[in-house]
């Protein structure tokens, strides 16, 4: 857990299926881990066990992943009007799971430990934005936010407000691709796309943050237009602050105790939701890439916000009709 300044804040929904934009998860090659370029490599898709990587590496594998699925690593679906969700391919990969005590140093965030290694077996899309208040309102008619902006990120949100949301958008797209929340794990591992350090753009709050988050020191007490702040290594934009982002996991302070190696998302059963990456209100501690709260998926908040996973069977699915 994490504090909202200096009060309890806002971290897992029933189990999901990862989302797979191809039918079975990519290949786990047996003895050394893979090597960029090798045969076996370009034989088929496989999970990257590297781990950490930089920026280059980044995306070196997003392209890869792209030509081996032939899925592009760039997708946008127009829901008319000119009302656009982008989105960015993930490639799949393991990675470090969880925070170090040294990285917390509060009791509070023990829901963070023990670190753990995590499999994302498949290549999913991720929102490269939050959800606007302009496709919100293009769906569900009408816009909650309490701050007003047309590519502002909706806020005042709840869980099941998401998934209504979800609903109305799956209707859309006629089967040709299933859009969802995404698990915690899959958030975290785009969130920190290669880095193990407390965010996606190192350890240097002081000199670094301002570029990539809106927080407390800069947002003025207010969101701001999505995509306004440097992306992270995969071009996600706004991963830390701005809102925090519903999950799709039920929340337990414990999970990580016992959590499964492969794509995991979440306990079966629990009253809370999963919410992560912080918001305008903020401080630098709450908005890191493994920090987590959980939430009561009935309560909106001007601090909670949403961003999509997609799925599609073929390159041309993620269009709506």
């Amino acid at each position: 857990m994490t504090t909202l300044g200096g009060r309890a804040a806002p971290g897992a929904l029933p189990a999901i299926l990862a989302l797979a934009i191809i039918g079975a998860p990519a290949q786990v090659p047996a003895g050394e881990p893979d090597a960029p370029g090798t045969k076996a490599e370009e034989k088929s898709l496989s999970v990257y066990r590297e781990w950490p990587f930089d920026e280059k590496e980044a995306q070196r594998r997003q392209k890869e992943t792209a030509e081996k699925t032939g899925l592009p690593t760039e997708k946008s679906v127009d829901l008319g009007d000119g009302v656009k969700l982008e989105f960015v391919l993930v490639p799949p990969g393991e990675f470090e799971m969880g925070s170090p005590d040294e990285e917390r140093g509060l009791a509070s965030d023990q829901d963070e430990s023990p670190v753990h290694r995590v499999r994302i077996t498949r290549p999913f899309y991720m929102g490269k934005h939050e959800v606007t208040q302009e496709a919100w309102e293009k769906l569900m008619g009408a816009n909650p936010s309490r701050f007003k902006g047309a590519q502002s990120p909706v806020e005042s949100v709840s869980w099941n407000d998401a998934q209504q949301f979800l609903k109305k958008l799956n209707a859309k797209m006629e089967g040709k691709a299933v859009f969802r929340l995404p698990t915690e794990a899959q958030w975290e591992y785009a969130c920190r796309a290669g880095t193990s350090t407390a965010y996606h753009f190192g350890a240097d709050v002081e000199k670094n943050m301002k570029d990539f988050a809106w927080f407390e020191w800069n947002s003025e007490g207010k969101t701001h237009p999505v995509g306004g702040k440097k992306p992270n290594a995969w071009g996600l934009h706004d991963m830390h602050g701005n809102v925090w982002e519903w999950c799709a996991d039920i929340y337990e302070f414990k999970y990580y105790a016992g959590s499964p190696k492969d794509d995991p998302a979440g306990p079966a059963a629990g009253a809370l939701r999963a919410i992560r990456g912080g918001a305008w209100y903020n401080g630098p501690g709450s908005c890191r890439s493994a920090n987590r709260y959980g939430f009561d998926p009935a309560r909106g908040s001007p601090l909670y916000g949403l961003r999509l996973v997609a799925e599609a069977a073929e390159p041309n699915a993620l269009k709506a009709p």
